[in-house]
């Protein structure tokens, strides 16, 4: 099951905040996986840090998709720049900086594909899912 809002036929429909990211990811979640627990929260606050990384460190975001396979959630973001994420060091003392860090340690795999238009970061997220399952026999 794949959802890119950007592709939605709504007139207006691309999504331009991480609210919006996370209310579209939370109606994406209840159909894919609905007693995703634990790893559908790290969804929601793996959508919240792409997106606002994008927006914050590369001119806002371009495309935005979540995907679900078998036990696991992938995030996808699009922005502009070519520049990958580097992570900060982390510091108690200074705001921000924990983004990344956040991102790889609730994922089980993030990849960073830089292309002409920009880049993708994908990070993929172990959440129960309902696709891949095989039906109960009776």
């Amino acid at each position: 099951m794949v959802h890119s809002p950007k592709e939605d036929p709504h007139p207006g429909a691309l999504v331009r905040t991480a609210e919006q990211a996370r209310n579209i990811a939370r109606g994406f979640l209840l159909v894919s996986a609905p007693n995703g627990g634990s790893g559908a929260e790290a969804v929601l606050l793996v959508v919240s840090e792409l997106f606002a990384n994008a927006v914050q460190h590369a001119g806002g975001v371009t495309g935005f998709r979540l995907e679900a396979g078998p036990g696991t959630v992938t995030v996808a973001v699009d922005d502009a720049s070519t520049r990958p994420p580097r992570p900060h060091s982390l510091d108690p003392r200074t705001p921000g900086g924990f983004g990344w860090h956040l991102v790889q340690e609730l994922s089980a795999d993030v990849q960073v594909k830089v292309h002409a238009g920009g880049k993708t970061v994908s990070a993929t997220i172990r959440c129960p899912t309902g696709v891949g399952r095989q039906p109960s026999a009776p």
